[in-house]
Order: structure tokens, then sequence, then C-alpha cells
């Protein structure tokens, strides 16, 4: 009885020994009397045991690499505290336990190296700027020497970049200044812009008013001489009524008539005038006379009017 206890404990000894479950995204490294034999996939795998042993335990997916903050000092000797962080894949697991004794500690170290190095050929304004380039050239650096190490660095990510106080005190001024710089820019281009506008506007409405006179003057000009014209048409129409009525039988006489009415109307009106003293004719033939005088004015101005 004791001897079959003995053999199944051996027996399960051996079947711990022999069988390997290797979860996914990892791979185990097993040594053979020492040596490198091979690297276990995912799944269920067989050993020889005590002669076969898993030396190495990788992880194949992405690993963040949170690398220590450090000082680095830019082109124009400025220092600067950086921090940033690295991720990485283990892509050969042989290489990855016999090519270096720590690839963690050997990335990290490379990280920070070639971090100084990058900052080191940059000014100060730039390394704000151009964060995408350093990550770049980073992983760059590091990805050729990690390939011995059966490592594949994905990314690097700066996440603070702090200069010294005085440094911050200097770029908060030089952001006030450029803050209040293009405040007076904008202030003195606005005032342009309405000093443009009502310029304009004074031009625009001296033009309106010009044009309103010019048009009004028009207007009354044409106004008066429209009215000259019709006082003009009026009176040549009464003339030509006149002549027409003078044409008719016994017109010479009715002209006669009212031209001696006139005549008495005159003297009537210079009578009655209180300052006025009035010399009647001894003879009043002298009237008649005078009527006489118009009348052959009258034919006068008709005949030659006829020629």
């Amino acid at each position: 009885m004791e001897i079959a206890i003995v053999l199944f404990v051996i027996a399960v000894i051996f079947v711990v020994r022999a069988i390997k479950v290797v979860p996914q995204q990892h791979a185990w490294v097993v040594e053979r009397l020492g040596k490198y034999n091979a690297s276990l996939s995912p799944g269920l795998n067989f050993l020889i045991p005590f002669v076969d042993k898993v030396a190495y335990k990788h992880s194949l997916k992405e690993i963040p690499l949170d690398v220590p903050s450090q000082v680095c000092i830019t082109r124009d000797n400025t220092q600067l505290q950086v921090d940033g962080i690295l991720y990485f894949q283990v892509t050969d697991p042989m290489r990855a336990s016999y090519g270096s004794s720590n690839y963690v500690v050997a990335i990290t170290q490379l990280a920070q190296t070639t971090l100084r190095s990058v900052i080191g050929r940059m000014e100060l304004d730039k390394t704000f700027e151009e964060r995408d380039i350093i990550n770049v050239q980073v992983v760059q650096a590091i990805d050729e020497a990690a390939l011995n190490w059966g490592v594949k660095v994905l990314r690097y990510e700066i996440k603070d970049l702090t200069p010294p106080a005085e440094i911050l005190r200097a770029m908060q001024s030089q952001i006030t200044a450029e803050r209040e710089k293009r405040a007076l820019i904008a202030a003195s281009e606005g005032r342009r812009q309405e000093q443009i506008n009502i310029a304009t506007g004074e031009r625009e409405a001296f033009i309106a008013r010009s044009e309103g006179e010019k048009q009004a003057e028009i207007n009354q000009a044409q106004g008066e001489a429209a009215a000259i014209l019709a006082v003009a048409e009026a009176k040549a129409e009464a003339i030509r009524k006149v002549a027409e009525a003078i044409r008719q039988p016994a017109g010479e006489q009715a002209v006669q008539l009212d031209v001696a009415e006139k005549a008495i109307d005159a003297f009537r009106n210079v009578a009655n005038e209180s300052q006025t003293t009035l010399i009647v004719p001894a003879n009043m033939t002298e009237v008649s006379t005078l009527i006489s005088s118009a009348m052959r004015m009258f034919q006068a101005g008709k005949a030659g009017t006829s020629a």
C-alpha cells in the first residue's frame, strides 16, 4: 500500500512537470539541461520531466514603462525637467531571455540618454513646439538597439516639460506682453476701420446731398423755363386773338374805343392821387389827337408785322 502511494505521488509529480498550459499572449522559454530548447506557445504543452525546465516567462502584450523624470539641457543652455512614458512589446522571447540581463532597465536607460541627446539639439521654444519630433526620434534610436533584446519599441510620449521657475515667469511675461500687443493692434485696427467707415459715410452723404441739390436746381430751372414758356405762349395766344379780333368788321373802332377808355382811366388815376397836380388841356381835341396818334402807331406796327 505504501509503495502504491509513493508511485502515485511520483506519477503526479511527473504529470505536473510534464504538462504546461501557457496563457494567451504569453511565451515561456524552456531550457533542456541548461540550454535553450524552445519557446512554448499558448495552450497545452508537454515537457520531459527533470530534463526540461521553464526558465523565463514573458508577456507578449503591449507594456507601458514609466521613464523616470530627468533634467535635460537645451541648446540654449536652459535646464528642462522632462517626464515621459514608453510603450514596448516583447517580440522574440528567446532574445528577451538571453539578449540582456534586464531589458526593462536597458530600455529605460537608453530612453533617458536618447532623450537628453535629442533635447540638447533643440532650443527651449522648439521643445514645446516639436514634441512629436522628439517622440519619433527617441523611438527610432531605442528601437534599433532593442532589436537585439527581442523587444519592439512602439512609441514614446512626453508627459510633461517643466522649465525652471525663472523661465516660467519670463515666458508668462512674454505671453502677457504678446496678448497686450495683440489687444492694442486690434483696438487700433478697430479705430482705423471706424474712421474709414465715418469718412466713407460722410463722402457718400455729401455726394447724395450734392446730387439732390443738383437735381433740385435742375427741377427748379425746368419749372421756371416751363413757366416762362407758358406765359409766353399765353401772351402769344392773347396777341393772336386780339389780331384776329381786329381783322373782324368794326375791329379798329373797338380798338380805338379801348384806347380811349384806357386814356380816360389814366387821367382819372392821376387825378385821384392827392399829391399830383393835373393840368387838363384847354382844347379837348388834343385828347382825340392823342388817340389818333396811338392808332397810327398801332397801324404802323400792324403794317410792319404784315410785311
